[in-house]
């Protein structure tokens, strides 16, 4: 039997088959959805947003003489050199009180230290099998390490490096969504640990448990939010004098390729709201959730941070290695753009601020992880050692980078 086409042509029974199944297959392509919290989900149907999607890292670290410090350039008389390769998917760090670096991951389930002995570094296994363990911070000798859902802690850690027992859980009230659901984890002023919890999604209401940043004390208890109406804070830190609280904020996806902006906020008081899903970077009204709403209700941020910039992780300079321009300035790690076509960010900003805490200017510092619009790293977190140097974490290369400053030493990588 021949089957004749709209045209008149009379199609085999064969081709007929071949047209049924790839149109079958088409058809089932199409019906099947995106899974809920996809960074997909919004995309524009268009060819050139189709060419946009996340950014993977290479699925092993990249070996130490092929970093891209050649790439990377700093200010004068600052120099960049690699303190440690082979950290796979090096994401939040933590510096114990002897000095040892702890280093969370979110895709490879580890966390990792380096630990100086003998004037030679060694990278150690802390624990294994997690799930995403982006989040590390130590207190009081102990170390803690946010999960998705979940944190715990390993008391005395740096007494045992050589044989870590098995984290204890501390705290698992948190919601187990991936979208947005790995975790930068520290602890405050005030004794306290803060833990931020994104929106499940690249733009909706998300439900009461989600979109703020809360505290609890160490047992657990007193649990309480801290600022609402927070996107994504992959990064935050304290005010060296004034002790407020600072953080990064990623703006939502596809409203377009310039805006919104990703935010540098400051927490004032208890429960401020920073305007998401509502409003993006403090003035733009969101298409969706916008309605019945004014941008004036809501905290506006201290600074913009680029559009997609991805802006992480974020600690304020108190050391004494770098110039006085830098004292009490905050430096952020903007792990750079995927879902635009001319990618910004793959940097570290440096932040300076007006005595009020307003800002006064933010600034390029450490630059070149961006190659001819394809990424050569990744950065991801800062920290500094006691000495006043800082860290830069990499995901993408799975390394560590040191910057020093000494007067004099020229220009260097």
């Amino acid at each position: 039997m021949n089957s004749r086409n709209r045209s008149g042509l009379l199609l085999g029974p064969g081709v007929l088959i071949l047209v049924l199944s790839a149109g079958a297959v088409l058809a089932q392509a199409v019906a099947q959805p995106l899974p809920p919290g996809s960074p997909l989900l919004g995309r524009p149907d268009t060819e050139e947003a189709k060419r946009l999607a996340p950014i993977a890292p290479p699925p092993i670290p990249t070996a130490a003489d092929k970093l891209p410090l050649d790439k990377l350039k700093a200010p004068k008389d600052f120099k960049i050199e690699v303190f440690m390769a082979n950290v796979a998917n090096a994401r939040q760090m933590s510096v114990g009180e002897r000095g040892t670096v702890f280093v969370g991951s979110r895709l490879v389930g580890k966390v990792h230290a380096v630990v100086t002995r003998d004037g030679k570094r060694e990278l150690k296994l802390i624990a294994s099998g997690l799930h995403r363990p982006n989040g590390v911070a130590v207190h009081d000798g102990a170390l803690y390490i946010a999960e998705l859902s979940r944190i715990s802690r390993i008391d005395h850690i740096e007494d045992q490096l050589d044989a870590p027992p098995a984290p204890t859980l501390v705290y698992d009230d948190l919601p187990k969504d991936e979208a947005h659901g790995w975790k930068f984890i520290g602890f405050g002023p005030d004794g306290k640990l803060y833990v931020p919890v994104g929106q499940p999604c690249n733009n909706c209401l998300p439900p009461p448990t989600h979109g703020q940043i809360r505290r609890l004390n160490v047992d657990a208890s007193g649990v309480e939010v801290v600022a609402r109406g927070v996107r994504n804070s992959v990064g935050f830190d304290w005010h060296p004098v004034t002790k407020e609280l600072y953080f990064t904020d990623n703006g939502r996806d596809w409203l377009s390729e310039d805006v919104p902006e990703d935010k540098l906020n400051r927490v004032t008081k208890t429960g401020e709201h920073f305007g998401v899903p509502y409003c993006y970077q403090g003035n733009i009204a969101d298409p969706e959730f916008g309605w019945g709403h004014s941008c004036s209700e809501f905290t506006p941020p201290v600074a913009l941070m680029g559009p997609h910039s991805a802006s992480l992780g974020m600690r304020f300079y108190t050391g004494s290695m770098f110039p006085s321009e830098y004292k009490n300035a905050i430096f952020v790690a903007r792990h750079g753009s995927w879902n635009r076509t001319k990618k910004v960010g793959g940097d570290i900003v440096v932040v300076k601020l007006n005595p009020d805490g307003s800002v006064h200017s933010v600034e390029p510092f450490i630059t070149g992880f961006i190659q001819d619009n394809n990424y050569v790293g990744r950065p991801v977190d800062v920290v500094f050692l006691k000495d006043g140097s800082m860290l830069i974490s990499d995901d993408f290369n799975g390394a560590i980078y040191r910057v020093s400053y000494s007067a004099g030493a020229g220009t260097a990588h």
